[in-house]
């Protein structure tokens, strides 16, 4: 029996507008619910037959009165119907749900009422015919209808075949099928497949989901090429939105590994060149046989170090390369480091030679060494890159360390004095940029200690504080003490006029005070206002408490030990590099810390370098020999204190005057890169002695500014033509400068307009070029018009540049440019 609930509506608006309505049930379906049919102001006959009486109670008893006129029986036909003129006058009113429904949709188009009766188990449900309604539009088409009807299976609010596809391939993604089984369930799945088979050219005896995404996948493998291309242009183009939208990303990512797997695609690029595939994306293995391919190479120095950072670069807009960024950065370092090494000629003419060449160019070969391990190490896929390792711990410590080690070691023999024109000396770090900050009135400083910033992490630093809006960094360096070791080296930075070891080596004397731990650094740095604190109580401090601190003193000392709090021990002496990251990030953090505390002058400094290599050190690099002398004090891997130490060759002896220090204890050094062979581990990381990573220390100088200095890279488009006369355009593109520390990398997406009507695909194009070349900086936008750009033909269409506004997820207009869209009909041929 049928619920009265839905006819109820119907008879109340006939009612609006006559006071007869005369309704006709046949089948005397609601003959027993009649009674309970709440009309106000009607009432309700049923005609029986009783129509004489019945009109006449109507027409002349009570001729303004509202019947409802009930035939619950077939009706006598033609002129047995003695209410027939009445029912012509009036009409008649039927509760067919077929008509009830269309009704209550308000569409009366052609074909509507046949999508309501064969698919009367969806209009059964009223919480799901309240959903079509709110997506309906009184223009509707049967089909339209039926793509509606299938987005609220789906739960989705758009009913384009682009959405219905996306909803139906995220859950086949995640193994599912509850959607696209309501979808059969409501007799739509037929409909759907004839749209897809309409819209995108898949057609199977057995059309599935499974099956179109083999088929999807296949067309893309081919490039959508075919001899109709209308169709598979629509694919292609849903097939970009499917991939580079964030709501199917992932699930079309996991569909490609399956398809990938099912279609074998691995074995058919197995003997595929480098240039085939970088600008190949399709399947994640392409993202390995390039990997794989770029490290041969590397190895092998068959591309040169521009080539192999370009097809990094170009690699960079896959959708896989978020799984392999840190290995393409192991691979542009190791690129970098041996094409450096090919050519680097480690001739030292004085020892202020040596030092500004260090400073200036071989401290890049540290830092790409340290990248590439602190890359490789990060990795999730570390295999690829064994063999590289090799190469680059082999040219990296025989021909880098060794060979530098030996030219340096000339010119430390040479000098007298630990002393040099090039760089000031790192026990005058107080004097010379301390205290010309302070001398001005109501000037403070603050001083950042970072133990072991050795000077190419401290470059990397400037660059990344550079990178942040309104700040400046600017590098110099100093000449770090001898032994090149915490102690001294951290004396050695706070005021003083004297320096000297105790008898007993350590702790260092600061003009005759202790000088070891933030207590009595404190009692030194007292009669200059200063204060000593840990980096830990700063980044632990609230704002207001640091903005105190700081206006409380003239000077801040800031004491950080990431570095060497990790290389110092053997159980975590490998892990320096990602310690050397950390520091790099936790330095940042603490400068934007002091700077809101209102801190302007701040200056980065260490108190040593260091040596290190990631490989056990061979027997070669140990002396073989021991210091000798009357009292060993102090006897370390790369330094050794003592009284009457005794000359060898092995070691370079220097006295404590030479050294600036007011002591008795002498210093041996070991020569170039040696250690002394001690007892227990730990040996990679080392320092104290006079190697050049040991001894330059970094002194960075950071400013903030008033106003903002950092801004996106520029971008000009630049149309080669006027006109769109086939199914594509290529729009060519200048990023107008290189990308820097403060020109920064932009991200834009194209496409093609008439209005607010995108006729074409989506492209984001990342600009990030740092080439001072400006043959560098072009690319191409190749746009690929839709099927709907068909109806704007001899329309103006916009070309428009976009990019995102922070923090949300709407786009505004970056550039424009116009075109004349003028296309025949053999256009819609080519593709």
């Amino acid at each position: 029996m049928s619920s009265l609930s839905a006819v109820l509506p119907h008879l109340e608006q006939r009612f609006d507008s006559q006071r007869l309505v005369f309704w006709h049930d046949a089948d005397g379906e609601y003959a027993a619910e009649l009674d309970a049919l709440d009309l106000s102001g009607v009432t309700i006959v049923r005609v029986e037959n009783n129509e004489y009486a019945v009109k006449n109670r109507v027409l002349h008893d009570e001729p303004a009165g509202k019947f409802l006129l009930y035939r619950g029986a077939p009706v006598p036909p033609g002129t047995g119907n003695w209410l027939l003129d009445l029912e012509l006058a009036y009409g008649v009113f039927t509760a067919d749900r077929t008509a009830l429904v269309s009704q209550d949709l308000g569409l009366s188009g052609s074909g509507i009422d046949e999508v309501v009766r064969e698919h009367e188990k969806f209009f059964r449900v009223a919480k799901r015919v309240q959903s079509l309604k709110a997506l309906l539009a009184t223009d509707d088409d049967a089909d339209r209808l039926q793509a509606k009807m299938s987005a609220v299976v789906l739960g989705q609010r758009e009913h384009s075949m682009l959405e219905l596809t996306r909803a139906l391939l995220i859950e086949n993604a995640r193994g599912a099928h509850t959607k696209y089984d309501a979808l059969a369930e409501q007799s739509l799945d037929g409909f759907h497949w004839a749209g897809v088979a309409k819209v995108y050219g898949y057609e199977a005896s057995e059309p599935s989901v499974d099956d179109f995404v083999l088929w999807m996948f296949r067309q893309a493998i081919n490039g959508f090429a075919s001899d109709t291309p209308g169709a598979l242009r629509n694919i292609q183009l849903d097939f970009a939105s499917l991939r580079n939208d964030r709501r199917s990303a992932d699930a079309l990512a996991t569909l490609a590994r399956h398809a990938a797997e099912s279609l074998d695609y691995a074995s058919s690029i197995e003997n595929a060149e480098l240039p085939e595939l970088v600008g190949n994306d399709l399947f994640e293995d392409v993202e390995r046989k390039i990997i794989s391919a770029l490290t041969q190479a590397i190895v092998e120095r068959t591309m040169s170090a521009r080539e192999v950072s370009e097809t990094i670069r170009a690699r960079q807009s896959s959708i896989w390369v978020d799984r392999y960024r840190e290995l393409y950065a192991a691979l542009a370092a190791a690129s970098d480091l041996l094409s450096e090494l090919a050519t680097a000629r480690f001739e030292i003419a004085s020892f202020d030679d040596g030092l500004d060449r260090y400073r200036k160019h071989w401290f890049r070969i540290d830092q790409l060494y340290r990248q590439f391990h602190f890359a490789a190490r990060t990795t999730e896929y570390a295999g690829p890159l064994e063999a590289l390792r090799v190469e680059v711990e082999k040219h990296y410590a025989n021909r880098y360390l060794y060979e530098l080690g030996n030219a340096w070691q000339q010119q430390v023999d040479a000098v007298t004095d630990w002393r040099s024109v090039a760089l000031r000396p790192q026990t005058r770090f107080f004097t010379d940029h301390v205290e010309p900050i302070i001398r001005k009135v109501n000037r403070k400083a603050v001083v950042i200690i970072s133990d072991a910033l050795r000077y190419e992490v401290a470059e990397e630093l400037g660059s990344r504080i550079r990178q942040e809006d309104r700040f400046d960094a600017e590098l110099d360096a100093m000449l770090g003490v001898l032994p090149s070791y915490t102690q001294l080296g951290m004396a050695a930075l706070l005021p003083h006029k004297t320096l000297a070891h105790s008898h007993d080596g350590d702790p260092v004397l600061v003009d005759g005070q202790r000088s070891d731990g933030t207590g009595n650094r404190n009692k030194v740095l007292a009669p200059v206002d200063g204060f000593a604190i840990q980096a830990e109580d700063v980044l632990a401090m609230p704002r207001g408490e640091l903005r105190e601190l700081y206006g409380a003193h003239q000077v801040l000392y800031v004491y950080h030990d990431r570095i060497d709090a990790a290389g110092d021990k053997a159980r975590t002496e490998r892990q320096v590099f990602e310690a050397a990251n950390d520091a790099l990030r936790e330095l940042v953090d603490i400068i934007k810390r002091l700077t809101n505390a209102n801190a302007t002058n701040i200056l980065v400094t260490a108190d040593h370098g260091f040596l290190y290599q990631d490989t056990a050190l061979a027997d070669a690099s140990y002396l073989s020999t021991k210091p000798q002398g009357d009292e060993l004090v102090v006897t370390n891997r790369r330094y050794v204190l003592g009284r009457g130490l005794k000359d060898n060759p092995a070691f370079r002896k220097f006295e404590p005057e030479q050294l600036g220090l007011s002591s008795d204890l002498e210093v041996q050094l070991p020569k170039s890169i040696h250690r002394l062979k001690l007892p227990g581990a730990g040996s990679r990381f080392v320092h104290g002695g006079a190697a050049l990573q040991e001894v330059v220390v970094p002194i960075l100088t950071v400013n903030k500014k008033r106003k903002s200095d950092t801004r996106p890279v520029n971008v000009e488009v630049l149309p080669e033509t006027d006109k769109i006369t086939t199914g594509q355009l290529v729009v060519k593109l200048f990023q107008s400068e290189p990308v820097g520390e403060k020109v920064q990398a932009r991200t834009l997406r194209a496409g093609l307009y008439v209005g607010e009507t995108l006729i074409s695909n989506q492209p984001e194009l990342l600009f990030d070029q740092p080439s001072d070349d400006k043959r560098d900086r072009y690319q191409s936008a190749r746009m690929l018009l839709s099927q709907d750009a068909n109806e704007f033909n001899n329309r103006t269409v916009e070309f428009r540049l976009e990019e995102q506004i922070p923090n949300t997820t709407q786009w505004r207009v970056y550039q424009r440019a116009q075109y004349l869209l003028k296309r025949s009909f053999i256009s819609d041929f080519d593709f």
